[in-house]
């Protein structure tokens, strides 16, 4: 059997860190799944986080989701 590539880890990882966010956003706000989903995917955490580069996706979802709740500074 052949092992995954950087490629499929990173894509196996960054959906679970994904399914994970949507999970917290619909606990704390009571929200739907839809609804969820929409806040994940326009977050501004989204292209940071599909970034291969960035390596984002090892990064815990419940510090990944306390990153998406912050507010952004602008300097």
């Amino acid at each position: 059997m052949n092992q995954p590539n950087h490629h499929q880890i990173a894509t196996y990882l960054t959906n679970y860190v994904l399914s994970e966010l949507v999970k917290y956003v619909m606990e704390d706000t009571g929200c739907g799944i839809e609804q969820a989903m929409e806040k994940v995917y326009k977050s501004p955490l989204i292209e940071a986080l599909q970034d291969e580069e960035n390596e984002l996706y090892v990064q815990s979802p419940a510090y990944l989701y306390e990153l998406m709740n912050r507010p952004l500074r602008t300097v």
